[in-house]
């Protein structure tokens, strides 16, 4: 196997040649008719390396992988609609250190229908020797799928034991042939692949771990069912009276085994106001997350191959409406954040600003003001679509002169006595200080008096909306 290389940025320029042709067959296939098949062209980019010769087991990953397609393609024989083909890569001159032959990929057989013993019969022929060109094979299947004819779904099968080895980015053409719409994103076979390259493929395709001789077929059957017959899938989310009504939230479909995130969206309702379909691999389990506040989560997804799945969450939401507390005077509230945590578990779910709306799952919350001195408002009930607005008393304004510096602070007075709500720590405390209602006290001594009897006391009551002047 080849090292893995730093990618070539400069190929970027090749793909501004794509022809925009090539995006037709997408568009078309959108109108055809209800009795006509859409054609599906599958087009295999077969790794023929020199590193395919290493074993495999007791078999050399060479021969496993061509008997295992050569037994795949029988199974294929005489559905309608199905054109095949195949390019292969390494196999036409031998790998030698330092002199590899990056242009090593060829179109051996080229798309149509009834190709699969031809594609047997090569697979027998070819010898594998040479380098890894992914990108240039990727991009070279653009041609592939452009000498055919008609509307279709194109499809690349890479079955690959290799990374990029030619200094390109199999990546941003991968990108490029999805966005002409010359193909739908790639399925990549990883044949016995070092787990620390695996990531490299996660931005080329879907990609398939065959990490044993006996798992690879199983992967390739499936691969190629999938190809065929799209697996999808609708999220449904409930409110409290079951209703899939939920939606405009944000989700993620987490690979179990990976955590990677395999799709990343915001749940949409369709024109029929119900949520679209997603297109997933239902090989791999998945962890669902639907970012409510806080976030839903489901473990373990199974999906049924080539069906529609239905993916059931209960996610009913309401709204905290904290708009109400916009302050009536000059006074502005709006820096205020509000912080909401679970009634519970004391969990912080999320801080939100005052004059805000959020949407919040049903539950129970607690929140705090971030205001002087801090405001608990706790057991808010956020109900299924109800809108629940909170308000705390608009703050006064306290203007402290001190004439320099010094210590103490202000204390509020409860009924267990003087808190601590502003401390003074030398500096000149001198300035406005929004407070809520209630009864205060201003302890100060200026850092020059050189007596503790110097201390001033100044007791105030703040009004909501009210304006206080101390001048000490």
């Amino acid at each position: 196997m080849s090292s893995p290389r730093r990618a070539h940025w400069g190929l970027l320029a090749l793909l501004y040649f794509l022809p925009l042709g090539w995006s037709q067959a997408a568009v078309q296939g959108q109108t055809q008719t209800e009795n006509t098949p859409e054609v599906t062209r599958i087009l295999f980019v077969f790794d023929a390396s020199n590193s395919m010769n290493a074993f495999w087991g007791r078999r050399r990953k060479w021969d496993v992988a061509r008997e295992l397609l050569s037994a795949s393609l029988d199974s294929l024989y005489g559905i309608e609609g199905l054109e095949l083909g195949l390019r292969v890569y390494g196999h036409g001159t031998k790998h030698v250190q330092g002199k590899q032959d990056c242009d090593d990929t060829e179109l051996v057989v080229p798309i149509g229908p009834g190709r699969n013993l031809i594609i047997q019969q090569e697979l027998k022929k070819l010898k594998a020797q040479g380098t890894t060109p992914i990108a240039r094979s990727l991009l070279a299947a653009a041609d592939d799928f452009a000498a055919t004819s008609g509307p279709g779904k194109n499809v690349i099968l890479l079955i690959t034991d290799g990374i990029e080895a030619c200094d390109e980015d199999p990546c941003a053409v991968s990108r490029a042939l999805q966005a002409q719409g010359v193909t739908i994103k790639p399925f990549i076979i990883g044949i016995g692949l070092e787990e620390k390259y695996q990531d490299t493929f996660q931005c080329v395709g879907r990609y398939f771990d065959a990490s044993k001789p006996e798992v690879f077929g199983e992967v390739l059957n499936i691969v190629i069912d999938q190809a065929i017959h799209r697996t999808t899938a609708q999220l449904d989310l409930f409110n409290t009276k079951g209703e899939p009504t939920q939606t405009n939230l944000p989700f993620e479909f987490i690979e179990k085994s990976s955590g990677h995130p395999v799709l990343q969206a915001v749940h949409t309702m369709n024109s029929a106001s119900v949520p679209d379909t997603l297109s997933l691999n239902p090989v791999p389990r998945y962890d669902l997350v639907v970012h409510t506040l806080p976030p839903v989560v489901k473990e373990d997804l199974i999906l049924t191959p080539r069906i529609h799945n239905h993916i059931e969450v209960d996610a009913p939401t309401g709204f905290l409406d904290l708009s109400t507390s916009q302050p009536r005077s000059a006074l502005n509230q709006t820096h205020v954040r509000v912080t909401a945590t679970e009634g519970e578990s004391c969990t912080l779910v999320h801080t939100q600003k005052v004059g805000t709306r959020q949407r919040y799952l049903c539950g129970t919350y607690d929140l705090e003001f971030a205001t002087l001195p801090p405001v608990k408002v706790e057991g808010v009930t956020i109900g299924d679509g109800r809108i629940v607005p909170v308000a705390i008393s608009e703050p006064g304004s306290l203007r402290l002169n001190t004439r320099g510096m010094g210590y103490g602070g202000i204390f509020l007075e409860t009924e267990a006595g003087r808190k601590l709500v502003v401390p003074f720590d030398g500096q000149d405390p001198s300035g406005q200080y929004d407070l809520q209602p209630g009864r205060y006290v201003v302890l100060f001594r200026a850092k020059r008096a050189p007596q503790t009897d110097l201390s001033v006391t100044h007791p105030l009551t703040l009004r909501s909306g009210g304006i206080h002047n101390i001048d000490l």
